[in-house]
């Protein structure tokens, strides 16, 4: 992309000197010799960055950026000033201005300047662009993505969505497996009707028929009147059963004869209920193993899986991070009064590095802390979680140093050896933008060892480029 740059100057020699500094930026430059003029070359050619004289007869600088600040989105404007007159241009910069450099200028610090001020358009640009995105998907809820994978299980979702089907949502937690459920019911012919969402792992044993079948008053001790149970209360909609890998077998068997009559009775009570609920399943467990090891009902297995959705773990999606790290901004900026707008790259490439074994609800988790803390309206890698910034656990619950009850020494040893590599390598890569042949000679690496490295710990070098 060739960049548009508007040098405003009523001096025709102070624009041509311009126009040569910024030759070597291989940008295309417009002129103007007044504020006017200027607001006229802005409206026909929308160019990416204005540089603008403060003294100018007529409209001068600071009356042309507050009349670019009343626009929607303005291009940034960077002042040129005389010296002594820093004054004006820092009231310049409050009125909307991006910066401004004095006069005589230095060609190479001009330049640097023109430079961040272009990249600031292109992460503007970039997040319009995902939010864009994010309203575009905004069909399927919450689940926001653009790679492959994502996209795979938005059309399993469109196509299963009319249907009565089961469903069985496989993923690890934090994937969002509810968000899919809800995604199906809400796409469905039963979104006129309620949603009722239960985890199996959460109730306990004794508690979790009453919860899903109710109970008469008197069905034991403190039941002091009749209770629906959730499937009664999802009854036309839709029943989304979650951590179904954890339900107690005794509850299973009886779960097999509802789904397939489609009524039961209430605990404690004789009188037959009818429902009509569709349901969906979620686990993060793996089903036909469980089943192996006698753990799971193999016909209950098949009546939940007619159709299987696999969500997949955010570390095999990396290329969404950016815009889920878009839309909970978006999120948490409404609900705690903030603005932050810009993720730096460096923030960002930490973000897409991190291994995310908590998944999407750690990454939310993550952005809401950094959101709360943020005194600007930037995101900046301090803000992050320090787990994150340096590496964290990313495997075991033990830590790269701390000691566990049953983690022998050498295990530890070895795990805290890969944490150090991991997190060296990410750095280096850092510094050199990605590149393996400047990285390898710089930490004292052949280029084919550091190959074989990154690929044992799962480092993709694209993500610092």
């Amino acid at each position: 992309m060739r960049h548009k740059i508007l040098v405003v100057d009523d001096e025709p020699a102070a624009r041509l000197g311009l126009k040569r500094a910024l030759g070597a930026l291989s940008c295309e430059v417009l002129e103007a010799g007044d504020g006017t003029t200027a607001l006229e070359e802005i409206a026909r050619y929308g160019p990416d960055l204005v540089i603008c004289d403060i003294q100018m007869p007529g409209m001068d600088g600071l009356t042309l950026v507050k009349r670019l600040a009343e626009q929607g989105s303005p291009p940034p404007v960077i002042m040129m000033t005389a010296y002594g007159s820093e004054r004006i241009a820092v009231d310049a910069m409050k009125a909307g201005a991006y910066d401004y450099v004095s006069k005589p200028y230095d060609v190479d610090e001009l330049r640097c300047l023109v430079q961040n001020a272009l990249e600031a358009v292109r992460l503007r640009s970039e997040n319009e662009a995902l939010r864009d995105e994010i309203r575009r998907q905004s069909g399927f809820g919450l689940l926001i993505g653009r790679s492959r994978s994502m996209e795979e299980v938005c059309d399993m979702i469109g196509k299963v969505a009319g249907t009565d089907a089961a469903v069985l949502v496989n993923g690890e937690s934090g994937t969002g497996k509810e968000l899919v459920a809800r995604a199906i019911h809400e796409q469905g012919g039963r979104k006129d009707h309620p949603f009722v969402a239960v985890n199996a792992a959460a109730l306990p044993t004794e508690l979790i028929e009453s919860e899903l079948f109710g109970h008469e008053k008197g069905a034991f001790t403190g039941a002091a009147s009749r209770r629906k149970g959730k499937f009664e209360l999802a009854d036309g909609g839709t029943l989304f059963l979650d951590e179904i890998g954890d339900m107690h077998a005794e509850t299973q068997a009886k779960l097999l004869r509802v789904l397939q009559e489609q009524r039961f009775e209430r605990l404690g009570g004789t009188e037959t209920v009818s429902v009509d609920v569709r349901v969906i399943s979620a686990t993060n467990r793996d089903l036909p193993d469980e089943i192996s090891r006698g753990r799971f009902r193999e016909d209950l297995y098949y009546r939940l899986k007619v159709v299987d959705i696999f969500l997949p773990s955010l570390r095999d999606h990396r290329e969404d991070i950016p815009l889920l790290v878009q839309h909970f901004l978006e999120q948490y900026n409404r609900k705690h009064g903030k603005a932050v707008k810009e993720v730096p790259v460096d923030a960002m490439k930490i973000l897409a590095a991190h291994d995310w074994p908590g998944n999407v609800r750690e990454l939310m988790h993550a952005i809401e802390r950094a959101v709360i803390f943020a005194e600007s309206t930037v995101l900046s890698r301090d803000l992050l979680p320090e787990e994150i910034r340096v590496g964290g656990a990313e495997s075991t619950g033990t830590g790269a140093t701390g000691w566990a009850d049953g983690v022998l020494f050498q295990d530890a040893k070895q795990e805290s050896v890969k944490y150090f590599e991991a997190a060296f390598i990410r750095s280096a890569l850092e510094h050199h933008n990605g590149n393996m042949s400047r990285t390898a000679p710089a930490i004292g690496m052949k280029r084919q060892a550091l190959q074989q490295k990154v690929r044992e710990l799962g480092i993709d070098p694209e993500i610092y480029r």
